[in-house]
């Protein structure tokens, strides 16, 4: 009895919620706090991201294949962690404590990243470099590691939360939700990827200006917040479910106790079954075992499925390193090396319609029988080729790059401000003479054979008039467009310098030891162009972008929709979980290949990712063309042919005893009931936010 009342006061309190909960247009207003809440998540996320690898290599100083490393690292934790956000969520905390507890740790994280990116912090010499890099590294890892944390373990659950908060009859207003949830995704990634790396580009500091990458990672960290603040906001005007368990969970018990009973019973003298998921039928009914196989056969056809993710996600690395070897000057605008990744969300936008009402009704009408398997295998190819052409665009780029001395060599540059040649002697090398100031070629340079890589300028005569740059620097970088420089005397006379500078340049200005103040003092300043600014366009990278998202949207929107279709009514969310994976996994791919790699040059490694993906694409066409499409439906009624209470129980998932009393059995019954559709709407929703969340890149 004690347990009727609890059962039924639960109930109670949920219904007069769902009775006073506002409405606004015949939509719950508690929908607007979720996707407000989703918008600025996105932002967060895809802000931080798209700048991420340049702040390795630009701020960290890390090489090209360590920052690309540490960037699929964390994106590998982004997609491992929602499986334990999706546990979390589902049986223990709820996903309204889940959501919140998660967001104050990704928050936390995002925080830790604008700080680790204030060079001021460590920079006690006020050089511009900081003096303790290890302190910047150290705090950037812990933030990256509480941002996969926080925006995977979320990732499940948002949506799921958003769709709770509509009544069964509200079917229409519910899609129209995720039409917008889908938008608020959108428009997140849009303007994020659009904007940060505009905040990167700015010169920020205290002491001295850098790039600005506090304020690239602290906007994001600050709609985090409003994420958070906003989410809250809403608390009293949501619907909560309890935590109702995880199916996954109990699939992965079945599965395991399917492998320890077959252990155990390994022995000749038991017969055989017909597949091995059928000896964990002494614990669980058959009803379960079938399901489990249906998933079992869905999951084996993700094992290529990895390759593909290996090459996406590498538009946030190594296209967006290859992007900085390039010129991004439109004429009308500047194009910044990491804003080159919002082609693909535009083109997705493009695509996807012009695939669903042109390409497909096409082709069917050319009576080709395009599988969704098929539609994957072609996808895959598309990446592919979206790698060969990067690797052909990247042999263009090497022939305009300078030749910088290898790993075994430094570079010695002789700088010569008298007016006459200087000769110049170094042990185990030819002599050469170093020309003059007033010869039209002002520097000589030489790769020396020794055992450390470094570089170092070295000057033949020092400037006597007191004559400095504004900032102290002998060095000094400056961003694409005019660099003005203001050069004073003790005597606080000023003269003015301006140098255009293009992507990639690189000069040294001379002040000449004749140097004086005047009207045309300028003029007496030399700069030496010592590397030619980037000659290939960025525009060139819009055709592998092209066909990558071709790609992406043959390839993961038809994944998903197949794994749906194929999959049992209440364990859609295992094989978007198992789909979560193969990203994981791809990842992992690259920083192994990025770490063991030894390719001297990257359109080699470009070849090599496109030709393991066209290895793969083969073997998942030979595994595709053995796969015999099911109807989960039809399998599963054929397990439901019990009598009528039987059946009944075992379609609500019931657990009760034979001797339970008939008003007892009732309670339960009703409980059930209405656990086991909400279970189904979460699953189902789990999905849909996979499925665009993924759709945009992710």
């Amino acid at each position: 009895m004690t347990f009727h009342f609890i059962f039924a006061d639960k109930e109670e309190q949920r219904t007069k919620k769902t009775k006073n909960s506002p409405s606004c247009l015949g939509y719950p207003v508690s929908i607007f706090f979720i996707v407000v809440n989703e918008f600025c998540e996105r932002f967060s996320y895809y802000g931080m991201k798209a700048v991420l690898v340049l702040y390795f290599k630009y701020f960290i100083g890390w090489d090209n294949d360590l920052s690309t490393t540490i960037y699929h690292t964390f994106v590998a934790l982004c997609y491992l962690t929602p499986i334990l956000g999706a546990i979390i969520a589902d049986s223990w905390l709820g996903k309204f404590k889940t959501i919140v507890y998660l967001s104050i740790v990704y928050t936390i994280g995002q925080v830790i990243m604008a700080i680790s990116a204030i060079h001021d912090i460590t920079d006690t010499n006020r050089d511009g470099t900081p003096d303790n890099m290890t302190f910047h590294t150290a705090m950037s890892m812990l933030g990256l590691m509480l941002i996969a944390l926080g925006t995977g373990g979320i990732k499940p659950c948002v949506a799921a939360f958003g769709g709770d908060q509509f009544e069964e009859h509200q079917e229409k207003q519910r899609s129209t939700f995720f039409s917008i949830f889908y938008l608020s995704i959108n428009a997140g990634s849009l303007l994020s990827t659009l904007i940060t790396p505009i905040l990167r580009a700015q010169e920020c500091g205290i002491y001295s200006k850098q790039s600005c990458f506090p304020l690239a990672f602290g906007v994001p960290a600050a709609l985090m917040v409003v994420a958070l603040i906003v989410f809250i906001a809403g608390h009293s005007m949501y619907i909560m479910e309890s935590p109702k368990g995880n199916i996954l969970l109990r699939v992965m018990k079945c599965i395991g106790f399917a492998i320890k009973n077959r252990f155990n019973h390994r022995s000749k003298q038991h017969p055989k079954r017909e597949h091995w998921m059928d000896w964990a039928e002494e614990k669980y009914d058959k009803l379960l075992i079938a399901q489990v196989k249906m998933v079992l056969k869905v999951l084996f056809l993700y094992i290529p499925l990895p390759m593909f993710w290996a090459l996406f996600d590498q538009q946030g690395s190594r296209w967006t390193l290859q992007a900085t070897t390039m010129d991004g000057n439109f004429g009308a605008f500047i194009i910044q090396p990491d804003q080159m990744q919002i082609v693909n969300p535009i083109l997705i936008v493009i695509m996807v319609p012009i695939m669903d009402s042109a390409v497909y009704p096409l082709i069917k009408k050319c009576h080709i029988n395009f599988t969704p398997l098929r539609r994957m295998t072609v996808g895959m190819l598309l990446a592919a080729l979206a790698f060969v052409a990067a690797a052909l665009l990247q042999i263009q780029i090497d022939q305009t790059m300078p030749n910088f001395p290898s790993s075994s060599q430094i570079q010695v540059k002789f700088l010569n401000l008298e007016n006459t040649s200087v000769p110049v002697e170094v042990e185990g090398q030819e002599p050469f003479a170093v020309p003059g100031f007033d010869v039209s070629s002002n520097n000589d340079t030489s790769n020396l054979n020794i055992f450390s890589k470094s570089w170092k300028t070295i000057i033949k005569r020092k400037v006597t008039n007191g004559c400095l740059l504004n900032d102290g620097h002998f060095w000094h970088y400056k961003q694409l467009g005019k660099a003005n420089f203001t050069i004073v005397n003790e005597e606080g006379q000023t003269c003015h310098y301006i140098l255009q500078l293009g992507f990639g340049s690189s000069y040294t200005v001379l002040i000449p030891s004749t140097f004086s103040f005047g009207e045309s003092v300028s003029h007496n300043i030399k700069a030496i162009q010592d590397i030619e600014p980037n000659g290939i366009h960025m525009a060139w990278q819009v055709i592998q972008y092209f066909l990558m998202t071709c790609g992406e949207v043959v390839f993961s929107v038809t994944g998903l929709d197949f794994s749906y279709a194929q999959a049992p009514s209440n364990m859609k969310s295992v094989l978007q979980a198992g789909w979560l994976l193969t990203v994981a996994v791809g990842n992992i791919i690259v920083l192994i290949v990025a770490e063991a790699g030894s390719l001297p040059d990257q359109w080699a490694e470009y070849v090599l990712f496109a030709s393991l993906l066209v290895a793969v694409s083969i073997i998942f066409a030979v595994m595709a063309y053995f796969y015999t499409y099911m109807d989960p439906m039809e399998i599963e009624a054929k397990f439901m042919e019990l009598d009528p209470e039987e059946k009944k129980r075992k379609e609500l998932g019931m657990t009760t005893k034979d001797n339970l009393a008939r008003f007892g059995r009732f309670i339960e019954f009703d409980m059930v009931k209405t656990s086991v559709k909400v279970a189904m709407c979460h699953s189902h929703l789990r999905w849909c936010y996979c499925r665009w969340d993924l759709f945009m890149s992710i």
